[in-house]
């Protein structure tokens, strides 16, 4: 089965996470928005957040109202597991997985993410 962009976006929070993680390991590629000043972040209970999404397509619907002058950037994932993992625990920045036009998403560690996608990839490749 598979969904149109509206039915993902109505997923739930742990539905579009798990979405997320098939589709970039799928593509190898996590996408992101960014402006004239670099990511674009998000914050959550007192959380920098750095938003991902799984496509390109999701990015870009995001990018309404405020965040209208963004612009969707596809990060490799060997990139990811390279730089930004680390990148982000550094800056004590975690991770909005998926959010939808109402900044609901499930948000998680750096280390935590990267193990989910290692993971993910693995069951891949078995």
């Amino acid at each position: 089965m598979t969904l149109n962009m509206d039915e993902v976006i109505q997923l739930s929070a742990e539905k579009r996470h798990a979405y997320l993680l098939t589709q970039v390991t799928l593509n190898q590629k996590i996408w992101i928005l960014t402006d004239e000043h670099g990511c674009v972040m998000l914050n959550s209970d007192d959380e920098d957040c750095v938003p991902v999404w799984p496509s390109e397509q999701f990015a870009n619907y995001w990018a309404t109202g405020d965040w209208a002058d963004c612009s969707p950037l596809a990060i490799p994932l060997t990139d990811w597991f390279d730089r930004w993992t680390k990148g982000l625990e550094g800056d004590g920045v975690s991770i909005a997985v998926f959010p939808n036009p109402d900044e609901e998403g499930v948000v998680v560690f750096p280390d935590i993410f990267h193990q989910e996608l290692k993971q993910k990839a693995s069951k891949k490749l078995n």
